[in-house]
Formats: structure tokens, sequence, C-alpha cells
């Protein structure tokens, strides 16, 4: 019996030794150590030895099972260890390798640019003011000394949603509300970005576009506070050689009106073939504010006066980063639009 728990203990070394997976350790663990286990055997078997041999048989066959035991551990372990290494090196990074770039998104032309028209007014005292795309026909034309049939509204030709309810055409619709709220306070000074919506739809045009429209009211304000405050906005938008013009156009809510130009971004005030060698280039219309706006807004046009004026924000990129069709604002191409990141 002490002669076969010898071989036993040499022959489960060597497949201990021999194992490569926890499976075939397993298997030897069964083989050795299981209920018909061969270790197991030789202990069910004490009673079968004299009485005079059968301490040291038992000690050494509990020895065998425990050696067995600690082998198996410290096998499974190692082939634990091993594995671990191995997928370490399958996993392995190499951290001198460029990494994966990571595509991170960025602020689209037409913002960029309403984010530097906010900057310069919001520079010069004036608030952000907001209001509904949807708007009532009053708002965006009556009270803004437009009403119904006048031959005004035939240059903004609107997205109807009822006969009273429209998309507006311009943001102008919020200084009238502005006014509303603000009636009697003093000074009013405020922008109106947003969307605004015509039938248009060409190189120039779009259906959906951005204004930003001004609004300036107190005692005493001129056309000259007009026109300095314009004068500052070209120069910090489009650099600080440009000039500014006012010619005398229409507007139903300004009287006196104006179109502004800016010295040609191209070829500064010389004449080229984009400003069609006048050396100008339109960027706005603006005016004094219309006392019966004013009136109808709760002002009293005998004591204050006020300037407005409106800008489509499209305009201004296309002059400002040179983009010829207005449409590529609005085509999602990545080509163009990564050239603003």
């Amino acid at each position: 019996m002490l002669q076969r728990l010898k071989e036993l203990e040499a022959e489960v070394r060597k497949k201990i030794d021999d194992a490569d997976s926890l499976e075939v350790l397993q298997s030897i663990k069964q083989e050795m150590l299981g209920r018909k286990g061969q270790v197991t055997a030789i202990l069910r078997a004490l009673g079968d030895v004299p009485s005079e041999k059968r301490p040291l048989v038992g000690k050494k066959a509990n020895e065998l099972r425990d050696l067995i035991e600690k082998l198996l551990y410290e096998k499974k372990q190692s082939l634990a260890l091993k594995a671990q290494e191995e997928r370490w090196d399958r996993e392995r990074i190499d951290v001198t390798l460029p990494g994966t770039p990571f595509l991170v998104g960025q602020k689209h032309p037409l913002t960029l640019i309403l984010d530097e028209i906010k900057e310069i007014f919001c520079g010069l005292g004036f608030q952000v003011a907001e209001g509904p795309e949807i708007e009532y026909d009053y708002y965006n034309f009556e009270a803004l000394n437009m009403p119904k049939d006048h031959p005004a509204r035939d240059m903004q030709d609107s997205f109807y949603i009822n006969s009273n309810v429209l998309l507006r055409t311009h943001t102008s619709p919020v200084q009238v509300r502005t006014m509303e709220k603000k009636v009697p306070a003093l000074p009013v000074r405020i922008i109106a970005p947003g969307k605004v919506y015509r039938r248009d739809d060409d190189a120039t045009h779009s259906p959906m576009f951005h204004q930003v429209e001004g609004l300036a009211i107190d005692e005493r304000i001129s056309l000259a506070d007009l026109k300095g405050t314009l004068l500052l906005f070209a120069r910090e938008m489009f650099g600080e050689e440009k000039q500014i013009r006012l010619r005398p156009s229409f507007f139903p809510f300004t009287e006196p009106s104006a179109e502004v130009d800016v010295s040609c971004i191209i070829c500064n005030g010389k004449g080229c073939r984009v400003c069609g060698q006048t050396g100008w280039l339109e960027i706005l219309g603006a005016g004094m504010v219309h006392p019966r706006v004013l009136e109808m807004s709760g002002y009293n046009p005998e004591k204050v006066t006020g300037y407005a004026f409106g800008m489509g924000v499209e305009r201004i990129a296309m002059l400002k980063y040179g983009i010829d069709d207005l449409r590529l604002f609005f085509t999602n191409d990545l080509r163009m639009l990564r050239q603003f990141g």
C-alpha cells in the first residue's frame, strides 16, 4: 500500500505539471480525489490494512491527498496567471501610436456670425430679445404701419397658416412686442435675432433664413446716432478701415429710410466685379422709427424718437466669408462647414 502511494504521488505530480488547462486539472482531481478516485479508494480500504501499519498508511494517504489539493491549487493559479498575461499581450496598446481621432462638432458659420453680431451690439448696451416664429398678422404687418392690402406687403410673400396667423417674415414683430411691454420705460435698446420665412428660393434667397433687427428708442435720438452705430458695427465686423453710406429708400415702418452700404470687402471701395465697379456692397436696411409705429405701441412721437435696422445674417456671412450661394448654408455639406471649425 505504501508503495502504491509513492507511485501515485509521482504519477499525479507529472500529470499536474503537464496539465495545460483548467479542464485537465478538473479531470485529475476527479481521478484522484473523486468518489471513485484512486486516493479515495486507498482511504476507504484502510480497514483491510493490518492494524500495526494502518496509522502509517492512513497518514501517508492523507498527506498525498493534501499534496494533490495543494498542487492543483498552485497549478490553477499558474494557468490563470498565464492566461491573463496572454490576454494582456493580445490587448496591449502601443501608447506611442497616434490616438484614434475623435470627431468633435463645431459651430455653424451662421452661428459664428450671429454670435459676433450679438457681441458687438451687446457691447453697445443692446439687449437680446426674442419672439414667436408663428406670428399674428397684426404684429407682423399692421403694427408696423402696413395695414391690410398695403402694397408693401407684396415685398414679403408670406406663409400664411390662416388669414390672421403666419410664419413671421422678419423679426420686426419682436420690436413691437418689446415696445408694448416697456411703455413708457426708456431707453429701449434691443436686437432681435432669429429665423424668418418668405416664399423665396434661389442662390441669394431661401424660404427660411436668419435676421437680426435692432431698435433704439429714447429722447433726442437722431439719424446721426443710427449712422454712428452702424459704422461701428461695420468696422467691427469687416475691418477698421471700412466706411458706410446711407442711400434713401422706403420701408413702411421707418421715416426717413435708408439702404446701408459698406465699402467693398474685396476692393475696399476702389471698384471691382463683386461690387459692380461701385465700390459699395449693400448690407442692411435702416431708418428712423415711423411716428405711427411709435404711437401704435404706446409711445408719444412728440417726446421720443428712435431708429431701427435689419440685416440678413446669411448676407453678412456671405460677404465676410466669400460664399457665393446662400443655399450652401443649409445643404449640410461637411466640406464647406469644416472650413469654419
